[in-house]
C-alpha cells in the first residue's frame, strides 16, 4: 500500500473523504444546491455568534495569537457515517460533517469540541501524529469541557449514574474518539488515557472550571471578558 495512503488511514483521514475528493468548488452555487452545505453554514454562523462556549474559545485563541476566521478555519463537508466533525492539524481547519449534523444543539457541541482541539493546537503545540499522550489529553479535555457529558446529553443516551459519572463519561468518549481516528487496540487506548487522565481532566483552560451547562459557560465567558478588561487597563 502507498505510504501516504497508509498514513491517511492510520490517522483517520479516511473518515473525511471530501478532504481529497471534493466534487464542487467550495462555496459554489452547485455545492449549496446539492448538499447540506447551506444549512451547515447557517448553523455554524449561529454557533459562533451565540454559543458562550464558542465565543470564549474564539476569544482565548485570539488572545493567544491564533485568530480564527470562519471562512478559513471551518469547512462543512460530507463525512463517513460515524463521525460529526474533526480537527485537521495539517491545515488547522475544523471539519463539520454536514450530512451528520442536523440540529443546532449538535452543531454547538461539535464546534465547541473541535475548537478545544484547535485551542490546544494553538497554545500547546500538540504533536497529534507522533505523541499518543498529546492526542489522548486533548480528547479528554474536549469531552470534559464541550458539554458532551452534560446531564442532558447523557440522559438522552440513557446513560445514568451517580458517583463520578461525569469522569466515566469523559473517559469513555475520549476512548471512542481515539479509536475512531487511530489504528490501535482498546487496551493501548485505555492505557494512554489512564496515564494522562488526572492531569488533563483537571486542565480546564480557558474556562477556568468545567462548564456543565450553558449557564456555567456564560459565567465563564463573562469572567473571561472582565479579565480582558482588567488587563487592558493596566
Amino acid at each position: 500500500m502507498d505510504q501516504s495512503k497508509q498514513q491517511e488511514e492510520d490517522f483517520g483521514y479516511n473518515l473525511f473523504p471530501d478532504r481529497h475528493t471534493r466534487k464542487f468548488k467550495k462555496g459554489s452555487v452547485s455545492e449549496s444546491l446539492f448538499t447540506f452545505n447551506h444549512k451547515c453554514q447557517v448553523m455554524l454562523h449561529f454557533a459562533l455568534e451565540t454559543s458562550p462556549y464558542a465565543k470564549l474559545l474564539l476569544g482565548a485563541m485570539k488572545q493567544s495569537g491564533c485568530t480564527v476566521y470562519k471562512d478559513r478555519h471551518f469547512s462543512c463537508e460530507d463525512c463517513d457515517g460515524i463521525v460529526s466533525g474533526g480537527f485537521d492539524a495539517t491545515s488547522s481547519q475544523i471539519v463539520l460533517c454536514q450530512n451528520n449534523i442536523h440540529q443546532q444543539s449538535h452543531m454547538n457541541r461539535v464546534v465547541t469540541h473541535e475548537l478545544i482541539h484547535a485551542f490546544d493546537h494553538c497554545r500547546a503545540h500538540v504533536d497529534w501524529f507522533n505523541n499518543f499522550k498529546h492526542l489522548a489529553c486533548s480528547e479528554i479535555r474536549a469531552a470534559n469541557l464541550s458539554g458532551d457529558c452534560s446531564f442532558g446529553n447523557e440522559a438522552a443516551r440513557f446513560n445514568f449514574g451517580l458517583k463520578q459519572h461525569h469522569q466515566a463519561c469523559v473517559r469513555d468518549r475520549a476512548l471512542r474518539s481515539i479509536l475512531a481516528v487511530r489504528k490501535v487496540t482498546q487496551e493501548e487506548a485505555e492505557k494512554v488515557v489512564d496515564e494522562v487522565f488526572d492531569s488533563c481532566f483537571n486542565d480546564h483552560a480557558p474556562f477556568g472550571r468545567i462548564p456543565h451547562s450553558k449557564k456555567d459557560a456564560n459565567f465563564a465567558y463573562r469572567e473571561f471578558q472582565n479579565r480582558d478588561r482588567y488587563f487592558a487597563n493596566l
